[in-house]
């Protein structure tokens, strides 16, 4: 015969209020039910757990012996038991998101901190990498969401929101480029450029803007991260593109930018999950602010 959390608890409540009646009332059972309760325990542990008198109960060495043992387990189950409802309602747990560099510096911590005033023990491990590594991620579920760039069409993602990033032209304040009204892609031929590396989806989009009218990027210098790009145009080296939502784009005094006026300058973003997979409660719920927040840089 199993043991049940009932029969442990009308246990304890006995040892409790040493009344058979006191014990019932607490746990809003009657008398006969409860005395059931504690018989099938005793029958279950093969042991005499109380000794019963008309005047009297009270506990058995046995009983005494085993009521630290029983009162624990009653403990670490409610405790699980509060765990897993908080897990369930979204309080708890830990969200697994990979996200283009450019978003985890920009996007990301608001949404964090959001997400960590509502509920101040949800742990977050982000995993910042390009957008084929991040694609790869979601697909092994390594992680739960990913933020990624370019266009989306793998049959194992669900895009659960998308929008754009308009590209911008980073130059230092005094380069004659600044003195143009609108910069166009023709604008980009001749300037020597610094980009992401081949295969970054910043990078796939210029090349294919400048492939459209029949010309490669002039190369100055080829990096992996932004702030690299950044570096190398403060030092005078050439010019960049970021995407406009790039934190990099905002931080250097000494340099300026400019939206690049052509359709083809422009990066698609995708919020995506693995298919058929569910989200758990706490990725559901981060989901929805990082939604929240790409709906306000859109705006």
């Amino acid at each position: 015969m199993d043991i049940t959390l009932r029969q442990i608890r009308a246990f304890l409540a006995i040892v409790q209020t040493r009344s058979f009646t006191k014990a019932a009332a607490l746990l809003h059972l009657s008398q006969p039910a409860l005395t059931v309760q504690i018989r099938n325990l005793e029958a279950a542990l093969g042991v005499r757990l109380l000794d019963r008198s008309n005047r009297a109960v009270e506990i058995t060495r046995v009983g005494l012996e085993l009521m630290p043992v029983l009162q624990r387990t009653v403990t670490d189950l409610d405790g699980a038991l509060l765990d897993i409802r908080e897990i369930g309602a979204g309080r708890r747990g830990t969200v697994r998101i990979a996200a283009l560099p450019s978003f985890a510096a920009s996007l990301l911590p608001q949404v964090i901190l959001a997400c960590r005033r509502d509920n101040p023990a949800l742990g977050v491990l982000v995993r910042d990498a390009i957008a084929a590594h991040v694609v790869a991620m979601v697909r092994s579920e390594e992680v739960d969401l990913g933020l990624t760039g370019g266009a989306v069409a793998d049959a194992e993602l669900d895009v659960l929101h998308h929008t754009t990033d308009q590209l911008c032209l980073v130059y230092p304040a005094d380069h004659p480029i600044g003195r143009k009204r609108r910069i166009g892609v023709q604008d980009l031929v001749d300037l020597p450029l610094i980009l992401t590396n081949p295969g970054t989806s910043l990078r796939d989009v210029i090349d294919a803007a400048l492939l459209g009218i029949g010309r490669t990027p002039t190369l100055a210098c080829e990096v992996t991260y932004m702030m690299s790009a950044v570096a190398m145009v403060r030092a005078g080296l050439g010019v960049t593109v970021l995407p406009r939502s790039a934190r990099e784009v905002r931080v250097e005094q000494t340099l300026r930018s400019k939206a690049i006026d052509d359709p083809a300058f422009v990066r698609p973003v995708a919020l995506v999950k693995k298919k058929g997979r569910t989200l758990p409660p706490a990725s559901a719920a981060f989901l929805d602010a990082c939604i929240a927040a790409m709906q306000k840089m859109e705006g």
